[in-house]
């Protein structure tokens, strides 16, 4: 994509916001105990913006771990936490290599949570992130975990090989956290969680985006392209005719995109 990290961070934020499963928020809130401080810890938390969308919801006070390995995220997540936290919520924010997970990481952790992660990591990751949440008693909240699948308006006769393309692509990732279980990980996720007697409930949290979200539909093009052309170069002709062809609806302020999502919470049963 051509933004940065953060940029793209920054981008899909509200669309993120607005895709959430509400209900499942309120769902996890409620297994929480209410007598002492919720200590929580965000997997992979980039900018901050699921402790941002989270921290309305929980009770408080609430102290937060967040963990990520890129530096340059971590940077701007104070300012990026200006007046948009619930007063008595405090963060600790610390860089980490989330590719093997360890026990200190979760120790004392009533909630784990992650968004827009779970796509990128592998099975066997998915299943020590259960044990480990198992080990603590643990809550999970799991947002914005994409599950395959795509539309576009008007509709272009390659766009599901395109999609297909892009989603073997993600299947070969390995990201630190092996291979990536992608479009497959909210049913891995869940097989986890339920293998350690946990009770899980999955709902849609699907990006859509009208025309007038031009800047986020660039993005989403360009790197569906990308990666399609990575794993099919020779078939860089018709992905490129493609991409032509959804920019010119993106820029005519005819295009509308879906982008389907799934939240997950997993609760000790």
């Amino acid at each position: 994509m051509g933004h940065s990290l953060a940029e793209w961070l920054t981008l899909r934020e509200p669309f993120d916001v607005a895709a959430r499963s509400e209900r499942l928020a309120r769902a996890v809130s409620k297994a929480l105990t209410r007598d002492r401080p919720v200590r929580i810890v965000d997997l992979g938390t980039g900018r901050g913006s699921n402790v941002r969308y989270l921290t309305g919801y929980l009770p408080v006070p609430q102290e937060w771990l967040l963990l990520d390995e890129d530096a340059a995220v971590l940077e701007q997540v104070p300012g990026a936490m200006t007046g948009r936290l619930s007063a008595g919520c405090a963060i600790d924010v610390r860089q980490v290599n989330l590719g093997a997970l360890d026990s200190t990481m979760f120790d004392g952790r009533h909630l784990v949570t992650a968004s827009a992660l779970l796509d990128l990591v592998s099975e066997s990751w998915l299943g020590s992130l259960a044990h480990h949440c198992h080990a603590v008693g643990a809550a999970g909240l799991f947002a914005l975990t994409y599950n395959g699948e795509s539309r576009c308006s008007p509709a272009e006769h390659e766009d599901d090989e395109i999609r297909e393309l892009m989603n073997r692509h993600q299947r070969a990732n390995d990201k630190g956290f092996g291979r990536a279980a992608g479009p497959d990980a909210v049913a891995a996720a869940e097989r986890s969680f339920t293998a350690v007697g946990y009770r899980v409930e999955r709902a849609a949290s699907d990006w859509n985006l009208p025309p007038d979200a031009r800047e986020m539909q660039r993005e989403l093009v360009n790197g569906w392209a990308n990666a399609a052309s990575e794993v099919a170069p020779a078939r860089s002709a018709m992905i490129s005719s493609w991409r032509r062809r959804r920019h010119e609806h993106i820029d005519a302020g005819r295009s509308q995109i879906v982008v389907c999502h799934e939240d997950l919470i997993a609760t000790p049963e």
